[in-house]
């Protein structure tokens, strides 16, 4: 994004830096019916643009300023043709904006999809599905485009395989080593596609977007775990040699503790089977799984909040 100077006071110019503005959160609910079966996508949006916007911040001149509503309201037309994948239709709009407006140089566009179940396989009756939600952002900067693919809130647990021990001990340490624990978390992550992958198009984001999930539902499921850092890894390692078009994958993994509850005060034992399911505080595991060479920190991450 651009930066502008204004007028000199004393010794310093003030200048207006980086920005952009648009509509957030705008639900959006698609009904193909096309045929009897009727299909449902469900999305949430915002769309941010960048661009030469010096004159609304500074003279109060909105000449330049696409107003929000718009952006609203293009959100809802350009679905009118058809949604399909997240990322396809984030592009775009970004294609859109930036075609139309000759001031619009780039922006961010961002996206969650919720899940809906068929009820009995019914043709046009439908049930929310919580298990998870599926996120895309698209950036356009400088001409060149950038995708972000993600999930988030996909909660998995495993009840055995999972230990943690040879951790270091003070005075303030009370956590015993276990050799065998119930590992769960709730699962958001995000990875950025390369830039020839997206410029060359064709690839099938739904497809991309299915292995990924299975891929990280086998990694934590099939790893003996010593720590949540190490499935962490593993999960992403898998994605990333499977998948070349993805140059990293970035994880936030809270721990979400289950400590064994003492029955020993009703004259019983608990042979790891009954827990207490605390949900806060808790362990916040956060790490990036990239190819050696990647260079850190790409733009895209800059106000992606919640990863490291």
């Amino acid at each position: 994004m651009t930066t502008f100077a204004t007028k000199t006071t004393t010794d310093t110019k003030i200048v207006l830096g980086s920005n952009q503005y648009g509509k957030a959160e705008v639900r959006l609910v698609k009904i193909t019916r096309d045929t009897d079966r009727h299909q449902i996508e469900d999305l949430n949006v915002t769309s941010q643009l960048h661009g030469d916007f010096l004159a609304a911040h500074i003279d109060g001149d909105n000449a330049h300023v696409v107003a929000t509503d718009t952006q609203k309201n293009t959100v809802y037309g350009l679905a009118k043709d058809g949604v399909g994948s997240p990322e396809e239709f984030l592009a775009r709009l970004g294609q859109h904006f930036t075609g139309e407006f000759d001031w619009v140089s780039g922006g961010r566009w961002a996206a969650e999809q919720y899940f809906w179940d068929r009820i009995q396989d019914h043709d046009h009756a439908f049930s929310r599905n919580k298990s998870e939600v599926r996120t895309a952002v698209l950036e356009i900067r400088n001409g060149e485009t950038s995708v972000l693919a993600g999930i988030q809130d996909l909660t998995v647990l495993k009840s055995t395989a999972s230990e943690f021990r040879g951790f270091p001990r003070d005075k303030y340490t009370t956590l015993q080593e276990t050799d065998d624990r119930i590992l769960a978390t709730d699962v958001t992550a995000r990875w950025r596609y390369n830039s020839e992958t997206i410029e060359a198009s064709g690839l099938d984001f739904n497809a991309v977007y299915a292995s990924v999930r299975e891929l990280l539902l086998a990694g934590f499921s099939a790893t003996h775990s010593y720590a949540l850092q190490q499935t962490m890894f593993e999960m992403g390692k898998a994605v990333l040699e499977a998948h070349p078009e993805i140059e990293e994958i970035k994880f936030s993994l809270p721990n979400k503790h289950h400590f064994l509850v003492d029955l020993t005060p009703f004259g019983q034992d608990n042979p790891n089977e009954v827990f207490f399911a605390a949900d806060r505080p808790y362990g916040l595991i956060e790490a990036t799984i990239t190819r050696e060479g990647v260079p850190a920190n790409h733009p895209i991450w800059e106000n992606t909040p919640g990863f490291c």
